[in-house]
């Protein structure tokens, strides 16, 4: 028997899942958690195979939280939900200790599919993510033959990219540059992980000073 333990801070996302896995022999779903906190703290006390979770969390989010279940259960297994395939780079999710990557769009029998293969051991990705991540691969090397004898390495950014990031070094909240450009915030710290990445840097704090030192923002 493969024992899951379910994380998402939406409880109709919860509840579906269960009824999803609850009609395949061989799963059991142990328990469910709405916070990476709560789920931190279960698997401090108890043991499962798989955890599905959710990447976007409200607290600690699903790579946070995922780097803390490990410390306390390192025989579980993550693989890790997305609502996009471009959110933070599966990459950074495999680094933290996830063994599969899905979109919350898959088929319940393609979340089977990695539920069996991540508990047998090997990584699973599903195969629209594992094309994108090809495909950005692709695109970093190319960016990086065409950034400028400056070294600079905003050139590396995306117009929105740029854009998201002129509005965090000057001092503006997640929610308020989703506000400004009618997008969720889960999409906004989904291209601020981006960035984070392309320019291999970990915070808003090293954003902003690489900002001031490649003259993206006035000093």
């Amino acid at each position: 028997m493969i024992n899951v333990y379910i994380v998402d801070d939406h409880q109709l996302v919860r509840t579906g899942l269960r009824k999803i896995l609850d009609e395949y022999k061989g799963i059991s779903v142990v328990g469910e958690a709405a916070t990476g906190e709560e789920a931190v703290t279960w698997c401090k006390q108890h043991q499962c195979d798989i955890v599905l979770m959710d990447m976007s969390l409200p607290g600690i989010d699903g790579i946070e939280s995922t780097k803390r279940i490990l410390r306390y259960n390192p025989d579980a297994r993550v693989i890790m939900l997305t609502v996009h395939t471009n959110d933070p780079i599966p990459s950074q999710v495999m680094k933290a200790g996830a063994y599969g990557f899905l979109t919350k769009g898959a088929a319940p029998e393609e979340m089977v599919k990695a539920i069996q293969e991540v508990y047998a051991g090997r990584r699973y990705l599903e195969p629209e993510i594992a094309q994108m991540m090809a495909l950005e691969r692709f695109s970093a090397n190319t960016a990086r033959k065409e950034v400028g004898e400056d070294g600079n390495p905003f050139k590396l950014l995306a117009d929105r990219e740029i854009q998201i990031t002129s509005m965090i070094v000057d001092g503006l909240k997640v929610s308020e540059i989703a506000d400004k450009l009618a997008i969720s915030p889960k999409t906004v710290n989904s291209y601020r992980y981006r960035v984070f990445k392309k320019l291999n840097i970990n915070g808003d704090v090293e954003l902003t000073r690489l900002a001031l030192r490649y003259g993206l923002v006035s000093k």
